[in-house]
């Protein structure tokens, strides 16, 4: 299994394209993996035939564990498949991995039944089926042996031989009496769809979110007429100038950046009682795809971009999302997310969190309406272009007073943008 992006450990199976005994050549896809919402083609590093495949479709699989294996021949010719599984040769297999080092061995753990866990690990250990017994054989890092979400990943990061027991079940948080509703359906006329491997993971994200993080939402308006004049004013000349589009993304992307400098501690995540302060600022982009789901990209070190720059970053995520040829690296590591529910026609919205982000900024659609102004000659009527922002925030570590003054500083820099800025 190669490794497919920074902080990426793992892949899941999505469907082999060739079996045991098909003839491939060097650099011929041989299977397809999914890591989070973007899939990969791996290929072959020889040509050869396939002796033996050792993990099946929907396996997830760490990064640097062998796939399969490939008996090295340059002049091979298709091998009739028989029932028995071919043994490959000892001295001429390739493993299909693209990392020298061995795969890790089994960690022979023993079980501390005394081990204290925390909701969030309990989470973690259901999510990836781990059983309690498992889970209580991790070594802490934390305070007292505590275990923590790290020590949780690395172990499963080297998991090879699960402990066979009986699931974990939370016993720290009560179960709800209210039964299930009973969803009516008829036949003839309503149909099921079952959901997609992107759709479940998204239901999953939202649900740990919202278990997670306390939301709170602040809100508020601001004036945009000087960027919309700006916008219209030079979105010509900057696709001539630039061969790229003008949207006003990268103006709200460099906007969430520079007041994400100003207020460093919105831009952190939450590992149990530690909260840890990124120094890059990496923006999210939440964007909906063809199919209905939902991916951030990533438009990364924002604040050290300028805005001709984060709008070649952002229409080419775009076009690659629509296609669906995003990289893993380019939906990894955001900092702080961005949703633009003004582009469906809303006035605003409470958007969910981005784990293990701690904020995320909705943007609403961009409206003229008569609004009251302050002019040398006092207040005056005049049509001006206003927009809602709503900022979701995790009440664990982001107060309202932080919250509300970044929020405000994001408003204040689109609201004294500079219609004189050049492109």
């Amino acid at each position: 299994m190669p490794k497919m992006g920074e902080s990426i450990s793992e892949a899941t199976i999505i469907n082999w394209l060739k079996n045991v005994g098909d003839v491939v050549e060097a650099e011929e896809t041989i299977l397809e993996v999914a890591t989070d919402k973007v899939d990969s083609e791996v290929p072959s590093p020889v040509t050869g035939i396939i002796t033996e495949i050792r993990y099946q479709k929907d396996a997830v699989v760490a990064v640097g564990e062998t796939l399969a294996l490939i008996e090295a021949d340059a002049n091979a010719v298709a091998v009739k498949k028989t029932e028995e599984k071919p043994v490959a040769k000892e001295n001429s297999t390739v493993s299909v991995t693209n990392t020298s080092s061995s795969p890790a061995q089994p960690i022979q753990l023993k079980c501390n039944p005394d081990a204290f866990l925390s909701p969030l690990i309990v989470s973690i250990a259901q999510k990836e089926n781990l059983s309690l017994e498992e889970v209580q054989s991790i070594p802490g890092t934390g305070a007292e042996g505590r275990i923590r979400k790290s020590d949780v990943f690395n172990y499963l990061k080297n998991r090879k031989y699960p402990l066979q027991s009986k699931p974990i079940i939370n016993n720290q948080q009560p179960t709800s009496t209210y039964p299930k509703p009973v969803i009516a359906f008829n036949e003839e006329k309503d149909y099921i769809i079952e959901m997609d491997r992107m759709r479940k993971m998204i239901a999953d994200h939202m649900v740990y979110s919202k278990q997670t993080s306390p939301h709170v939402t602040s809100y508020l308006e601001v004036d945009v007429t000087n960027l919309v004049n700006w916008r219209n004013a030079v979105k010509d000349k900057f696709q001539e100038k630039y061969n790229e589009k003008l949207t006003f993304t990268p103006v709200f992307i460099d906007a969430v950046a520079r007041a994400i400098a100003d207020f460093p501690l919105i831009n952190v995540s939450v590992d149990d009682k530690k909260i840890i302060v990124h120094k890059d600022i990496n923006i999210g982009m939440a964007t909906a795809l063809p199919t209905g789901n939902l991916i951030v990209s990533v438009v990364r070190n924002a604040n050290e971009k300028d805005i001709p720059t984060i709008a070649k970053t952002v229409n080419h995520l775009a076009v690659s999302a629509r296609e669906n040829k995003l990289k893993p690296e380019d939906v990894k590591g955001s900092t702080f997310t961005i949703s633009n529910v003004g582009t469906f026609g809303s006035l605003m919205g409470t958007p969910i969190i981005n784990q293990p982000e701690v904020a995320i900024l909705a943007l609403g659609i961009i409206k003229k309406r008569p609004e009251v102004i302050t002019t040398e000659k006092g207040d005056e009527i005049a049509i001006r272009s206003m927009m809602f922002l709503s900022l979701s925030f995790d009440h664990r570590v982001v107060d309202g007073f932080l919250g509300g003054s970044f929020l405000k500083r994001v408003g204040d820099y689109l609201e004294k943008f500079d219609p004189n800025t050049p492109i």
